[in-house]
C-alpha cells in the first residue's frame, strides 16, 4: 500500500550534545570545531546534520529505491541521474520533468531535502525539498581544545630513517556542548506536479533518523554524541495554524551550571499552556 503524501505542516526542535569530541570541523580553520567568533557558541552546519540523516537512511534501506541516497560518499552525481533516464519506458522521450519525477521516486534525500540536478548531461532539473534544517547552535559557550597525539608506527621508510620512535599528530575537541537546531516540513513542497512526493512513511523515517543517527555514526574524532530531545509541532492546516517562531520559542533550554559538562547541567522546558487551536505537540525523543 502506498503511503499518502504529507498534508500537515511541522516545525521541530532538535537538541543533541557532544562530549570530548568535534561535532563538525571547519576545513578553513584546521578542522577545529566551528564557532561563532562573536559569542563563542558552537555551530554545526545543516549539511552535517543532513549527512547523518542520509547515512542512517542509506544503512537502513541498503541504499535501495525508494530510499536510496543520491548524495553519498564516493558517488558521481551525474551517473546517479543516468538511471533516471534509463528508467523511462521504451520509446518514451527523455525529459527533464520525467527524469526529475523518477529521481524523487527513487531517492529519499531528493524527496526530503531537494537537489540541484540541472547540469547539461542527464538534466533532472531542480527540486526544492519540503524538509529544511537550520544550523545548530550550542546553548552554552564552547572552548575548542587542541590535543597533541602520538603513534609508535612511522608512515614511510623515509620518516623511519629520520630516527625517533613516534610520529606526532593532533585533534581538536569540545569538552561539552549542547546544540539546538530547528527544522521545518512544508507539505506544499511535497504534493502536486512539482512536489517531491514526500510521504507519511518518509516523515516517520525522518523522525527515526533524527533520533538514532548518532548511534550509527560513531567516530573517535566525534567523541560521545547523542540526540537528547526531538519536539515537533504539528499543524492541522497545510498553511499552518500559528507562526513558527512562536511555537519554537515554547521550548526553553537554560543551563544550571556555569561550566556545563553534561546534559543534566541544563533544564529543558516545554510550554504547553495556551497552545494555539489546530496545533499538536509531538514529544518524539
Amino acid at each position: 500500500m502506498t503511503s499518502p503524501i504529507i498534508a500537515n505542516r511541522y516545525e521541530f526542535v532538535l537538541l543533541f550534545d557532544v562530549k570530548d569530541g568535534n561535532p563538525n570541523g571547519d576545513p578553513d580553520a584546521g578542522n577545529q570545531p566551528r564557532t561563532d567568533p562573536e559569542t563563542g557558541e558552537g555551530l554545526v552546519t545543516d549539511v552535517a546534520i543532513k549527512r547523518k540523516i542520509r547515512n542512517y537512511v542509506g544503512l537502513k534501506s541498503g541504499n535501495i529505491a525508494p530510499n536510496a541516497i543520491y548524495v553519498r560518499e564516493g558517488s558521481v552525481l551525474q551517473e546517479q541521474r543516468k538511471e533516471s533516464y534509463h528508467g523511462l519506458k521504451e520509446g518514451e522521450k527523455s525529459s527533464e520533468d520525467k527524469a526529475r519525477a523518477l529521481m524523487c521516486a527513487n531517492f529519499y534525500d531528493v524527496r526530503a531535502f531537494g537537489a540541484v540536478m540541472s547540469t547539461k548531461k542527464f538534466n533532472a532539473g531542480q527540486v526544492r525539498g519540503p524538509v529544511q534544517i537550520t544550523f545548530a547552535r550550542s546553548v552554552n559557550r564552547i572552548l575548542p581544545s587542541d590535543h597533541t597525539i602520538t603513534r609508535v608506527a612511522r608512515e614511510t621508510e623515509a620518516r623511519a630513517a629520520e630516527g625517533g620512535s613516534t610520529e606526532m599528530g593532533g585533534k581538536s575537541t569540545v569538552a561539552y556542548g549542547l546544540y539546538r537546531a530547528h527544522g521545518f516540513v512544508s507539505p506544499h513542497l511535497a504534493d502536486g506536479d512539482k512536489g517531491t512526493g514526500f510521504s507519511e512513511a518518509d516523515l516517520a523515517l525522518l523522525w527515526e533518523a533524527l533520533g538514532l543517527m548518532f548511534d550509527l555514526d560513531r567516530s573517535a574524532a566525534r567523541g560521545l554524541m547523542a540526540t537528547r530531545r526531538l519536539i515537533a509541532f504539528r499543524h492541522d492546516s497545510r498553511l499552518g495554524n500559528a507562526p513558527a517562531h512562536t511555537l519554537l520559542e515554547r521550548v526553553k533550554v537554560v543551563p544550571n551550571s556555569d561550566v556545563p559538562r553534561d546534559f543534566t547541567d541544563f533544564e529543558v522546558t516545554l510550554n504547553r499552556d495556551g497552545l494555539p487551536q489546530g496545533v499538536a505537540i509531538l514529544d518524539l525523543v
